[in-house]
C-alpha cells in the first residue's frame, strides 16, 4: 500500500512541474514506466530508434566504402565515376582535337584512382559525424523516405565532412601522381587559348575530387539504406532487425 501512495505522489509531483499537457503526459510514462527512454511505439524504446538507425548508417558507410575504395569501385562504376571537370569540357574536346586522346582517358582513369584512394580513410570521418540525433530526427528518418537517413546525414554532415576529407583526398592525389596527368594537359591546352582567345584553365582538383567523392560515397550510402530497409538479409545485427523489422509489420 506504502509503495501505491508514492507511486501515486510521484506522479501528482511530475504533473505539477510540467510546462505543458504535452510534457506532463510525457514525464507521467517515464514515471510510470520506471524511468525508462520513453517508446517510440511498436515496441521500441527511444535509445532502441535512434541507435538502429546509427547502425544503419555505419553498416551503410563500411559497406559503401569497402565498394568504392576497391581497385574499379569508381572507376567502373557508371553512377558514381568521377569526370572530366565540367568547367574544361572545352580544353576535354580541343585536347582529343590534338591527338591527346590516351592522355586525357588516363587522366580520368587517374581522377577515379584518386577518388578511390580517399575513400579507405572515409570510413572513420563519416561514422564519427554521427554524433547527434534527436528522437524527432530518428522517428521522421526511420517513418520518412526510404533514403531518409542519408539525407539526414547529408544535411547534418556535408559540410564538416568536406573539410576533414580535403587533407585525405590531397595525400590520395599525391599518391596517383593525378597532377603528372593533368599539368600537361593544360600546358598543351593553355597554349592554344592565346590564338582563339579563350581564357586558360585551371580547376582546383582537389576541391573537385572531394566534391565527387563524397557525392558518390553517399549515393552508395544511400543504396545501402534501401537494402535494409527492404532485405531482412541487409540487417545483419540484432538492432538493426528489431528496428527495421518493426516496419515490415
Amino acid at each position: 500500500m506504502n509503495k501505491i501512495y508514492l507511486l501515486l505522489f510521484a506522479v501528482v509531483m511530475t504533473v505539477l512541474s510540467c510546462d505543458t499537457i504535452k510534457e506532463a503526459e510525457s514525464s507521467v510514462n517515464n514515471v510510470l514506466n520506471g524511468g525508462n527512454s520513453g517508446n517510440s511505439g511498436g515496441g521500441l524504446t527511444n535509445d532502441e530508434v535512434i541507435s538502429g538507425l546509427k547502425s544503419a548508417l555505419e553498416v551503410g558507410i563500411k559497406n559503401a566504402t569497402n565498394l568504392t575504395s576497391q581497385l574499379d569501385g569508381f572507376n567502373k562504376n557508371l553512377e558514381i565515376r568521377v569526370p572530366w571537370p565540367e568547367d574544361a569540357q572545352d580544353a576535354r574536346q580541343k585536347l582529343i582535337d590534338l591527338g591527346m586522346k590516351s592522355q586525357v582517358e588516363k587522366f580520368e582513369e587517374t581522377l577515379n584512382r584518386a577518388a578511390e584512394e580517399a575513400s579507405k580513410g572515409a570510413v572513420d570521418i563519416f561514422v564519427k559525424a554521427i554524433t547527434s540525433m534527436t528522437i524527432s530526427d530518428a522517428m521522421g528518418i526511420l517513418k520518412g523516405n526510404d533514403n531518409a537517413a542519408t539525407e539526414y546525414l547529408k544535411k547534418t554532415t556535408t559540410d564538416a565532412l568536406k573539410e576533414k576529407f580535403r587533407p585525405i583526398v590531397q595525400s590520395a592525389i599525391d599518391k596517383v601522381e593525378l597532377t603528372k596527368y593533368w599539368n600537361p594537359l593544360m600546358t598543351a591546352y593553355n597554349k592554344t587559348t592565346m590564338l582563339s582567345g579563350k581564357p586558360k584553365i585551371n580547376p582546383d582538383l582537389k576541391e573537385f575530387v572531394t566534391d565527387k567523392a563524397i557525392t558518390g560515397l553517399f549515393k552508395m550510402v544511400e543504396k545501402e539504406e534501401k537494402k535494409i530497409r527492404k532485405d531482412p538479409i541487409a540487417r545483419v545485427n540484432d538492432i538493426l532487425k528489431k528496428v527495421f523489422g518493426s516496419l515490415d509489420k
